[in-house]
């Protein structure tokens, strides 16, 4: 069944995921409307339809096109800064989770005093929200789980506070905890393949930490999904059924590469001098559960590691 709905605002619709799901509502016959900062920027982009417009939103002084939401049946909201672009500072954990929390309260606010509102709200979150395996072999996490007391955890738990009166107001609403998303266009993928160009597949820390991720077209597979299905409601994480070890993940990316490489051990303690406390995440063990959103119904065309790399 399919909601009969077609306009989709989409927030953060011009990073690495949001320009993977343009082109997928486009093709499908949806109209879609991109919240930027600046219509100046958007005007040179590389989206040109029919079907596409711009509106104008700054999460920051609390401004947004009140028109435009009014227009939306759907709402994506993918905003926030990358968590992993630059070493953590105050400042930039600041804006990590300014970046979130303060586009989610504004678009709550927003909605809050308008006459139509959206039928659904899809928001991502992300598996930040969980703390680290507490056993071997990990129990998987489960949405239920509460939050991890760490600056991901506590920046996912506000993320997703920021839109919690949302049901209240009739909206639909669905929470996406994603996994690391595997693309060569973006995300952690291109660093794993950088020193593999040298011959070199590094081993961080032990090389045991399980990585949860998921394909980037599974994953615009799922928020399509989403906004699709009526019946989804709450929390689901978006990974695939079959995580895999940070070693594991290199090795398969060297075999497909098929060049002669070398695994270079990378000691914790060098990772935690170069990355400060991000290194934390780099060397956590997470698995996290698929079973949730399979019930669903949903089918993953990548659910193995070595096709979702060689299609990535």
């Amino acid at each position: 069944m399919m909601e009969s709905a077609r306009t989709v605002l989409i927030t953060g619709g011009t990073g690495m995921v949001g320009s993977a799901l343009v082109p997928v509502l486009l093709q499908k016959g949806y109209k879609v409307i991109l919240l930027t900062r600046s219509l100046q920027s958007s005007s040179t982009s590389r989206y040109a339809h029919p079907a596409l417009q711009y509106a104008t939103w700054d999460p920051d002084s609390g401004l947004i096109d009140t028109v435009a939401l009014e227009q939306a049946d759907h709402i994506v909201h993918l905003a926030g800064a990358n968590v992993a672009e630059k070493r953590w500072t105050a400042s930039r954990k600041k804006e990590i989770c300014d970046s979130r929390v303060k586009s989610g309260r504004l678009l709550t606010s927003a909605l809050q005093k308008l006459s139509k509102r959206p039928v659904s709200f899809i928001s991502a979150s992300a598996i930040g929200w969980y703390g680290a395996d507490a056993s071997y072999p990990a129990t998987p996490f489960r949405e239920e789980a509460p939050y991890d007391r760490s600056f991901l955890g506590e920046t996912c738990k506000q993320w997703e506070d920021s839109i919690q009166e949302l049901p209240a107001m009739d909206i639909r609403t669905v929470i996406l905890r994603i996994g690391i998303v595997l693309s060569r266009k973006g995300g952690a993928l291109p660093e794993f393949i950088k020193p593999l160009r040298l011959g070199v597949a590094p081993i961080l820390g032990s090389g045991k930490q399980v990585i949860s991720w998921i394909q980037l077209e599974d994953l615009v597979a799922m928020i399509v999904f989403a906004i699709e299905q009526p019946r989804l409601r709450g929390v689901y994480n978006a990974v695939a059924p079959a995580p895999a070890t940070q070693q594991q993940l290199m090795n398969t990316l060297a075999q497909l590469t098929k060049r002669f490489f070398i695994p270079v051990p990378v000691p914790s303690w060098i990772l935690q001098v170069v990355m400060g406390e991000m290194s934390i995440e780099v060397l956590k063990s997470t698995t996290v559960s698929a079973d949730k959103i399979l019930a669903t119904g949903f089918s993953f065309r990548y659910p193995m590691l070595r096709e979702a790399l060689a299609a990535s």
